[in-house]
């Protein structure tokens, strides 16, 4: 009986034992949210917050409206702000300054968008990892490492894990290079969007749903155009489509590699594309989403994909698994039960007031090079007539500039 009594004792001094490193655990992480906050509204020009090696937990979102502060972690391992018992937000942090840096630190478990940073311009990202650790889900935050609206921005030697959208997204924005990342388990994971003058390279993108996507959208403040997709590693991108119903990339099949939709001048170049199971490159019109139908088209808004650019790639794999019923039957149709798509898919879209002989004009055409075939699914006949002709294709265009960042960021 006593030594029953010892043991009850002791487990009730061990869980006493618990809640009192909860408690101060609880109190610690309050004073440090408390501090960061202070430290983001007294910043000043030049200010740099450095945040310690350690795991925080957050219940509010964050925001800074300074121009000209670094917030600086330990290292994307090392210094995580955990966002899991978020109550107010709806971003973990929120960024309307210019001259902004944000290095080596981690963003987890947002509400909403992990990092978005709204017109600024001279913006850098450098080595955070933004992640919802309980893996895809719709109910995951929409973007991860989110500028919009913004001038000369770098991102570079990031991670992001999770998003129900896309996880490096850049929108509505000149300028811009996105560089030596990793984007996993996203629904999109690299997406350029109404941008002018990006360069995305040496990137990988691996178990997204869609690896890399060039789109313009209508009704924003700009269009896209003059983007280059480079030296980038796009491998099995696979997961089945999780982004929540009515969103862009929600009609993103899966098993898309690169998907360019109505953006012009696109050059895509020296990637290796791997194992995508629709296709490894999509080159689609407005016409083909799932939103087309709901919105319409601005009278202002091109919906097409002009001068596009395709060559030098190494593509292996892929095209055997393609993601919904009409892909499917297409597939099926033209090459066979156990056939696959060519490594590049076009719905066939183009502008028929611009044709001449059946071709758009010279710098408007889509050229392909170094490609194991092509098909042209003639979505405006409802796929009734597809076809493989390679001659529309033989061409070349003029090779875009490389993006260069002025002024160039220090990190």
């Amino acid at each position: 009986m006593r030594k029953t009594t010892t043991l009850i004792a002791a487990a009730l001094l061990l869980a006493g034992c618990g809640h009192q490193e909860a408690a101060q655990q609880s109190q610690t992480d309050q004073s440090f949210e408390s501090k960061l906050e202070q430290q983001l509204l007294d910043a000043k020009p030049g200010s740099v917050i450095d945040i310690p090696a350690g795991h925080y937990s957050l219940k509010r979102g964050l925001s800074l409206r300074t121009d000209g502060v670094t917030i600086r972690g330990a290292g994307m391992d090392k210094t995580v702000l955990s966002f899991k018992g978020q109550v107010v937000g709806p971003e973990g942090l929120l960024v309307n300054a210019n001259d902004f840096t944000i290095e080596n630190l981690a963003i987890e478990d947002t509400m909403g968008d992990a990092l978005k940073i709204n017109q600024g311009k001279n913006i850098t990202i450098h080595g955070v990892r933004v992640e919802w650790t309980g893996g895809p889900s719709s109910t995951n935050g929409a973007y991860g490492l989110y500028p919009v609206k913004t001038q000369n921005t770098l991102i570079e030697d990031s991670v992001v894990i999770g998003a129900s959208d896309a996880g490096i997204y850049v929108g509505q924005s000149n300028n811009i290079v996105v560089r030596r990342n990793r984007a996993e388990q996203n629904v999109a994971g690299i997406e350029i969007e109404n941008s002018v003058n990006a360069d995305v390279y040496d990137n990988t993108a691996t178990k997204n749903t869609g690896g890399i996507l060039v789109f313009n959208m209508p009704n924003l403040s700009q269009a896209g155009h003059a983007s280059r997709v480079f030296h980038n590693k796009v491998v099995a991108n696979n997961t089945a489509n999780f982004a929540k119903k009515g969103a862009a990339v929600a009609s993103v099949p899966a098993g898309s590699g690169v998907v360019i939709n109505s953006n012009d001048k696109v050059e895509i170049f020296d990637n290796d594309i791997s194992d995508s199971q629709t296709a490894s490159i999509i080159i689609s019109s407005y016409f083909s989403t799932n939103y087309y139908n709901t919105r319409g088209v601005a009278a202002d808004y091109n919906p097409y994909p002009k001068g596009i650019f395709v060559y030098g790639n190494r593509i292996t794999g892929g095209g055997d698994s393609p993601d919904g019923l009409k892909l499917k039957t297409l597939k099926t149709a033209v090459y066979g039960l156990s056939g696959k798509f060519p490594d590049v898919l076009w719905d066939g879209y183009a502008d028929p007031k611009d044709l001449v002989n059946g071709l758009p004009p010279a710098d408007d055409r889509i050229c392909l090079q170094d490609v194991n075939g092509v098909i042209n699914a003639d979505g405006p006949n409802e796929y009734k007539n597809p076809s493989t002709d390679m001659k529309p294709f033989q061409c070349t265009l003029p090779k875009l500039p490389p993006v260069v960042l002025n002024p160039e960021p220090k990190v």
